[in-house]
């Protein structure tokens, strides 16, 4: 007995087998490969050959700094953003210039571009098929424009401000010729706008001008008019006489009051002096008057000659008293001086009061006048206002009047880009490249074969091999040598060696063929339907032990499915080969086990006997979905079951009772080389009991 463990799927796929399905195709890979190659040589060679050429475009403006009108910078942000580059390109597939472009080499004339000029046998035959519209219905216009955009290509240079224009021709001429024609017809196109821009400006401003030079001239007038009936006199600096006058007062009142100020704090402080007898020299007032820089010249001049004689002479000398009494005399004169100063002082102090007084009252008069003046001012200035901002405006007008009609007269408008390189005539068409289609055909074709060859093998199922399975021995189970073919006597004491020579149980056959890795079982009943139960047994205990299993009835009568399958009438192998059944509809499931069976089926034997030869390809199908596929033959001979015999198949023989009927089979075996023989008595079976599993 033993415990079986099956992997999650009942079949694998044999990766060398697999790819060696590519070594025993490879010349029929490499033929069609190459066949194809030819093919699609022989077509590149007949293909009509592609010209194609390329203009390139730099959007920049083309204004010098000595033309470039006032006001506008060294760059337009409106062209020369990736928004305006990708505008232009737009601008240089739009329909007008493609239609100038068309008519300028008269595209209409030729086949290339208009289908309906000289339409093939094909076309006709399409047409009048219903499987393609007639050309002639459009007009020739929209068939020239639409083939014209089919093969011209123009797009933007990534991160660039440059504009590419392709066109592809069957002519070469052509193919440089007419991307070179819409670069120029693009400039030209550009030019004609700005000069429509430029004249449309002129027409505009011309009315314009005018209604504003009559608007400056009656505004300037009211001004005029405002300031004679408001008596509004201008000064310096072109303001208000009065304001400039109440300015120029403001100033000299301060100048009097701080004059004022001064001459009073002068008088003041000599008046404090003479008050208290303190020393004059510090006033500069009095230190200015000559009189008293005489007499103190005097003083100085007594005090040293009294210096001199007080050496020799005593203080009550007379000649020193006389000198005393003059000195004495000379400071009286000095402070009857000072009081004159002070007196001075006073009077230039009144007087600048007098002065500051006369000033205040000019100023509050200059005051009231001022604010009469400012009122009218406010309305003056409005009015200078309006006539300055229309004076403005009229020459602003009349600046882009001239630059614009100097433009205009002159004809210099500079398109914002221009041609930086020039298509020229291609010498080699770019299509079809023979060498590249012809190396890329070959290589796909290899792969498309080998991948075709690789799905063939393994939808056939001969890359199918069951799932590898451990199977774990819980009580060593001693299976017993095969029968062999040696072992047969021709002798009447022969049968009773028979019984004596191991035969197997149905569930040990079940292990065997476990251990032993089979995919298939074919079983040999030489003693008629009887015999057909062991592949029975023998199935029932393969699918118990948890294989997927399938047992294939080829008896005469239906011995071994009947028993499975309660004796229904379904369809099965007979049904198959007539071609009356798919195998969906002739597999049907053991009413008593896992096991799935094919039965005999309803068809006409005899119908289904021609179709025999397809009996090994249904069976190899039917191994590479099922884990084992046992096959009850019946009492059939070697012949019959030689070609159901492949890799990985043993041979079974199912005995009742040892009889002349099995020792006729084994020696008719062993005559065609199946000498290792397995026979499975049904005396001694008895039900397997369910087996353990556990997870792989």
């Amino acid at each position: 007995m033993a415990v079986v463990n099956s992997t999650a799927g009942d079949v694998d796929v044999d990766l060398g087998r697999l790819f060696a399905s590519l070594g025993r195709d490879w010349k029929r890979i490499l033929v069609v490969a190459v066949v194809l190659s030819l093919l699609a040589f022989v077509l590149a060679s007949l293909a009509t050959p592609h010209y194609q050429a390329e203009t390139r475009l730099l959007i920049e403006t083309r204004e010098s700094v000595f033309t470039r009108p006032q006001g506008e910078g060294a760059n337009n942000p409106s062209i020369l953003d990736p928004e305006g580059v990708t505008s232009q390109v737009e601008v240089i597939t739009s329909t007008d210039i493609l239609k100038e472009v068309a008519r300028k080499f008269d595209l209409a004339s030729l086949p290339e571009f208009d289908a309906a000029v000289n339409p093939s046998a094909l076309s006709h035959f399409l047409i009048m098929a219903g499987l393609s519209s007639d050309p002639a219905e459009v007009p020739a216009e929209e068939r020239v424009l639409r083939a014209f955009r089919e093969k011209l290509t123009v797009y933007r240079v990534e991160n660039s401000r440059v504009i590419a224009i392709a066109f592809s021709s069957e002519n070469a001429r052509l193919a440089a010729e007419i991307p070179n024609a819409i670069a120029e017809a693009y400039l030209a196109f550009n030019q004609q706008a700005k000069l429509q821009s430029n004249s449309a400006a002129t027409e505009w401003l011309e009315p314009e001008i005018q209604a504003l030079t009559a608007r400056v001239k009656e505004a300037e007038a009211k001004v005029a008019e405002f300031r004679s009936q408001s008596d509004l006199l201008v000064g310096q600096n072109n303001s208000a006489l009065a304001t400039q006058q109440l300015s120029e007062l403001s100033s000299e009142l301060s100048r009097v009051r701080a004059n004022r100020a001064a001459a009073e704090a002068n008088a003041e402080s000599v008046r404090q002096a003479l008050k208290s007898g303190g020393s004059l020299d510090a006033f500069p007032d009095v230190i200015a008057s000559d009189l008293i820089q005489r007499l103190r010249e005097r003083q100085v001049q007594l005090r040293a000659e009294i210096a001199d004689l007080s050496t020799s002479l005593l203080d009550n000398h007379p000649r020193i008293r006389a000198m005393k009494s003059q000195l004495a005399d000379l400071d009286r004169q000095v402070t009857a001086e000072a009081q004159k100063i002070l007196q001075g002082l006073a009077n230039t102090a009144k007087a600048a009061k007098l002065r500051e007084d006369q000033v205040v009252a000019d100023l509050n008069r200059l005051k009231a006048e001022s604010s009469r003046v400012g009122e009218k001012e406010v309305e003056l200035r409005a009015l200078e206002r309006e006539a300055a901002a229309q004076r403005d405006l009229l020459e602003s007008y009349l600046a882009r009047y001239r630059e614009a009609a100097s433009r205009r007269d002159g004809n210099y408008v500079p398109a914002d880009a221009r041609i930086f390189s020039r298509a020229v005539v291609p010498a080699d068409p770019y299509f079809p490249k023979i060498l590249p289609i012809v190396g890329a055909t070959f290589v796909g074709s290899l792969l498309v074969m080998a991948i075709a060859t690789l799905l063939r093998e393994l939808f056939s199922g001969r890359a199918m091999m069951p799932a590898r399975r451990v199977v774990m021995p819980v009580e060593q189970v001693r299976m017993p040598d095969p029968v062999v073919a040696t072992d047969v006597y021709e002798d009447e004491g022969e049968i009773v060696g028979l019984q004596d020579s191991g035969e197997v149980s149905a569930h040990q056959a079940a292990e065997m063929l476990i251990a032993g890795g089979a995919t298939r079982a074919l079983f040999i009943s030489p003693e008629g339907d009887e015999a057909a139960a062991s592949a029975v047994m023998v199935a029932r205990s393969v699918a118990d032990a948890g294989l997927r299993v399938l047992l294939v009835d080829l008896t005469a009568k239906g011995a071994a499915s009947k028993p499975m399958l309660d004796g229904e009438a379904l369809p099965g192998i007979t049904d198959l080969l007539a071609g009356t059944a798919k195998f969906v509809d002739v597999i049907h499931s053991d009413h008593y086990s896992e096991c799935h069976v094919i039965p005999v089926g309803t068809a006409d034997q005899r119908t289904a006997m021609r179709s025999v030869e397809r009996l090994p390809i249904v069976i190899d199908t039917l191994s590479a979905a099922y884990g084992v596929v046992i096959v009850e033959c019946g009492p059939a001979r070697a012949d019959s079951i030689r070609r159901l015999v492949a890799e990985g198949t043993e041979i079974l023989v199912s005995v009742i009772e040892p009889a002349e009927e099995v020792l006729a089979a084994r020696h008719d075996l062993a005559s065609r080389g199946y000498e290792e023989l397995t026979l499975v008595a049904l005396s001694d079976y008895a039900p397997p009991p369910e087996p353990e599993r556990s997870a792989a």
